[in-house]
């Protein structure tokens, strides 16, 4: 398990991560997301090592963070960190040679891993021949390639088309199944949903919430029903504690409190037949938006930092 605790980190007296604290276990998917300016980057970078933290503490395997352990790390920054000029195979076997494979270890290292990835057919191509998606690919081979015992993602997905997601998802899947650690940030919220195991939720330098993401979608996020009626449920509408988001004339979803939520159901079926009586729940992007909302909404807009600093 990779653990922080109360990180906290400020860039020219202005403090960006306010006692950072979560956990990221071997064999699941941990997605991290939040705005811009959230504190992702840095975060991310502090795990890594390029940046120091002001305070807290990182462990792995309850063990402080050292830097063989993160020797066996596998980074993929959000910027475009490789050799354009190079061939995509001679690259990601350079790097797995770098990581101490030998040469014919790294080459049929690097030629699977770029079949996996659907890029068997460019191997000897540079890496400025290819498209911005397949460069991506690209970036996902070179953090894979020594396979790491803790893979840290900023923005895997970013320009990517729907097939290629599917092909890092998978890969990123047999590396958690072998019982890494999987760390990924990404504004691609429905991707996340389908992805991850657990999530954390970051903004303004300040974990907003974390947990397995059903328990969050069970906890978080304004309550929804869907009520199926045999008659008209028109009168829904005007009754107390109720947001109506949808409504047809036997159907109608809205949102209230419990009780309210109780009072529409014991209303139904005193009117007559209910059909249908269900608690929906929130998708992610519903709990992202109320809990970044409420973030930005807490503090003056001076108070961001720029992207560069996340």
């Amino acid at each position: 398990m990779l653990e922080l605790q109360n990180i906290c980190r400020s860039f020219s007296g202005r403090e960006v991560l306010h006692d950072v604290s979560f956990s990221a276990t071997r064999g699941q998917l941990t997605g991290f997301v939040g705005g811009n300016g959230a504190g992702k980057t840095t975060t991310m970078r502090i795990i890594m090592g390029v940046l120091a933290a002001s305070s807290g503490t990182i462990t792995l395997d309850s063990a402080p963070l050292s830097s063989p352990a993160r020797s066996r790390f596998g980074y993929m920054p959000s910027e475009r960190g490789l050799y354009p000029k190079m061939k995509i195979g001679e690259q990601i076997t350079y790097l797995a040679r770098l990581h101490g494979y030998s040469k014919g270890q790294a080459a049929v290292r690097a030629e699977g891993l770029l079949e996996r990835l659907g890029l068997t057919g460019r191997i000897n191509d540079p890496l400025e021949a290819l498209s911005m998606g397949n460069q991506q690919r690209v970036q996902v081979a070179a953090a894979l390639v020594h396979e790491p015992d803790v893979l840290i993602l900023d923005e895997p997905f970013s320009g990517l088309d729907p097939l290629a997601v599917d092909e890092v998802v998978s890969v990123l899947n047999e590396q958690a199944s072998a019982g890494a650690v999987v760390l990924f940030s990404s504004h691609q919220l429905d991707v996340v949903e389908r992805l991850c195991d657990d999530l954390i939720i970051i903004g303004d330098g300040r974990v907003l919430a974390a947990g397995e993401r059903e328990e969050l979608r069970t906890r978080h996020g304004t309550l929804r029903y869907e009520l199926g009626t045999g008659s008209d449920a028109g009168w829904v509408r005007q009754h107390p504690g109720v947001e109506v988001d949808d409504f047809s004339a036997h159907r109608v979803i809205f949102r209230a409190e419990t009780d309210a939520a109780q009072q529409v159901l014991t209303e139904a079926l005193r009117r007559g037949e209910v059909t249908n009586f269900t608690p929906l729940l929130p998708d992610l992007s519903e709990i992202f938006r109320e809990f970044t909302t409420d973030a930005y909404n807490s503090e003056s807009p001076d108070t961001h930092v720029k992207e560069l600093q996340r």
